[in-house]
């Protein structure tokens, strides 16, 4: 051990099994260190933060406890597993958190045999365990082994934990529930249990006797505290009857004990022994800090620094968070959008599934609290719950990430699309996110969407297209998707274009059109900047309306002998190929050749993280992967070059 160093115990630390020959002083000290390095590593790159602050002393006792691999520890959501990490001999690795090629945000088989889930998308650890302990009963040999679900930041207000739980509880799984309660998601948690369970947290009756009653056991030997810390269980239990945990759990079959405090790691290797002992499902309650040890997370009320961006770094040190981006926010133009929509519409209403901040509803919320519903980690109740609103004469916006949206796909097409309710849904984070990894690419929505009948499509390029298009949205008798990126614009495309019609970037003289969709019009601009050098003069389109389609969209890019398309979304079903197969429709009919189609976009791939520029790029989705491929098409169809000249046309941005 180096007394000089800044983290003298975590740098010794290799192994999992290396924790179990420290004594409590010293995990203690490594309590500490590993959050202070957490703070540091995150800072500089950027990461969930407060999740992981408040889960570092219930990581070090799971690990004392058990011996993973052979007990699996499943992680739900993944993005509290820092300290697991740190635990497991990834500690270099966090100088690339979340870069490419560089350590994993979440739990990643790659990384480590310690990770089992990959998935970060929450409450499905719980599934993962009752299937894992059946199958480790059905095939014998495991009987000495354990697996454990942390389940934490609102998983628990997810329907399909629910399911699970009734279930583990139906086949008396043998499985350690350990539920890391710090009253939060991205958010306060919204669900009546976690009502019952911030009630019994904040009870002065058995705060009281259980904080006396723990005092005194610190101060007795440990041969003996342990038999008393047996007492004070009973105890407490009774006073646990006066809220509705305890209750729930065991009508469901689920033992449960609690609630501890979850920065305690010696009451926490306590329970969790006896609970390893239970032969069934046993919930272990802890109650943790979100943001624990680090001020500014602490005093952070909306999002206890949940997920921190890292800023560039200048002469006075980090930046705050947001500074230096180029451009508008697409989530800001779309709060400001909604609030103006708002403001004409009684009738409008707003769902989220738990992130109102990352969605931009916050303003919403505190402008119209009746007319904002916030229904916890439970994107399906949210799409059926908005059929219902729509059905009875609301305007419900449903504001989900886009790689959520996947979860309620059968709930968009049969309560939704198939009732034909007028419901909004606006996907964040569309395309390529970048850091988050594969469970966090937006690339399915419009694919979704168009295999969806009757859902009208908008794929605004830029931030002042939301406004327009929203409003077009909400006008329609049909199910709509809005959806744009996480990435700040880079600055204006032209003018905006009119309701329900395309825009032409860039007008051209040859027998080129470019279509760019969303944000890769602006990348197929610059392609077309590019080719220029290469003689040829081509057409841009940003279509803005994928679905419904109007003819003279159609009709432009028919009057071409090569189309490209450029998405950043799945090719195969998606909005370029519906796109073309529309075009070749027209064609048909009016019985001319129909031009050749190329379209690109992201492959039916799980994509690793990186940045969103460096993922597009290495996809052949950047302005020089566009007019590569350009090229290649125009060659094999020996499109010849057209000189451009002082008689070339210019940059037109204007609306077709």
């Amino acid at each position: 051990m180096d007394p000089n160093s800044s983290y003298p115990i975590l740098e010794t630390i290799t192994s999992p099994e290396e924790l179990k020959a420290l004594g409590p002083k010293e995990c203690e000290q490594l309590a500490e260190e590993m959050r202070a390095f957490i703070v540091e590593s995150v800072l500089a790159t950027g990461g969930h933060l407060g999740s992981n602050l408040g889960s570092v002393e219930l990581t070090i006792a799971l690990h004392r406890v058990f011996s993973s691999p052979e007990d699996v520890l499943l992680f739900d959501t993944g993005h509290q597993a820092y300290a697991h990490k740190l635990l497991t001999g990834r500690r270099d690795g966090f100088s690339k958190l979340k870069k490419k090629g560089g350590l994993s945000g979440y739990p990643n088989r790659k990384e480590s045999v310690h990770d089992v889930i990959e998935n970060s998308h929450a409450s499905t650890a719980l599934s993962w365990a009752h299937g894992i302990a059946e199958a480790r009963r059905l095939t014998g040999g495991h009987e000495d082994h354990h697996v454990v679900a942390v389940v934490g930041d609102g998983a628990l207000t997810g329907g399909m934990a629910y399911e699970a739980l009734n279930n583990l509880g139906h086949a008396s799984s043998r499985v350690v529930i350990v539920l890391n309660d710090n009253g939060r998601s991205y958010a306060p948690t919204i669900s009546k249990l976690s009502e019952s369970l911030t009630q019994l947290r904040l009870d002065p009756r058995y705060l009281r006797v259980r904080e006396r009653a723990i005092g005194l056991l610190r101060e007795l030997p440990e041969s003996i505290g342990s038999a008393a810390y047996t007492s004070l269980h009973g105890i407490t239990s009774a006073l646990r009857e006066v809220v509705e945990p305890h209750v729930f759990f065991e009508a469901l079959g689920v033992r449960y004990t609690g609630p501890l405090d979850g920065h305690d790691i010696s009451q926490i290797e306590q329970a969790l022994r006896k609970a390893a002992s239970w032969d069934g499902p046993i919930v272990l309650h802890l109650l943790t800090q979100k943001g624990k040890g680090y001020e500014p997370a602490e005093e952070d009320h909306v999002q206890k620094l949940h997920d921190y961006k890292a800023a560039p770094r200048d002469e006075g040190g980090l930046k705050p968070p947001g500074e230096g981006e180029r451009g508008e926010s697409y989530t800001k133009a779309f709060t400001k959008a909604l609030l103006e929509e708002a403001g004409r519409d009684e009738a409008l209403v707003a769902i989220t599934a738990a992130m109102p901040g990352p969605t931009g509803l916050l303003e919403f919320e505190k402008a119209y609290k009746d007319r904002f519903f916030d229904v916890g980690i439970a994107e399906q109740h949210a799409m059926t719950a908005a059929a219902g609103m729509a059905f009875s004469g609301l305007h419900p916006v449903v504001c989900i990430y886009s790689t959520f949206l996947q979860r309620c796909v059968d709930q968009w097409n049969l309560d939704v699309a198939l009732h034909k309710a007028p419901v909004v849904v606006v996907a964040d984070r569309a395309g390529i996110t970048g850091d988050d990894g594969p469970s966090h690419h937006g690339i399915y929505d419009m694919h979704s969407a168009l295999s969806i009948p009757g859902v009208n499509i908008y794929a605004p390029s830029e931030p002042k297209e939301i406004g327009p298009l929203l409003h077009e949205a909400l006008a329609s008798s049909r199910p709509s998707l809005l959806r744009y990126p996480k990435t700040p614009s880079e600055g204006s495309l032209g003018e905006s274009g009119a309701g329900g019609c395309h825009r032409t970037l860039k007008q051209g003289a040859g027998e080129v059109v470019l279509v760019g969709i969303g944000k890769l019009a602006r990348r197929a601009l610059e392609a077309a900047r590019l080719l220029e050098a290469e003689g040829l003069d081509i057409e841009v389109i940003d279509p803005r309306v994928i679905r419904p389609v109007r003819d003279e969209l159609l009709e432009q890019l028919i009057s071409h002998r090569l189309v490209v398309t450029a998405e950043d979304g799945i090719t195969k079903g998606g909005a370029g190929e519906h796109l073309c197969g529309l075009a070749k429709q027209l064609a048909a009919a009016k019985a001319t050749r129909p031009p050749y189609f190329v379209n690109l976009g992201i492959p039916i791939a799980h994509l690793p993280h990186g940045s969103p520029d460096e993922i597009l790029s290495d996809l052949g989705l950047d302005g020089p992967g566009i007019a590569a491929s350009v090229l290649e098409a125009a060659s094999w169809l020996r499109i010849e070059a057209h000189s451009v000249g002082a008689s070339s046309p210019s940059e037109s941005g204007s609306a077709s």
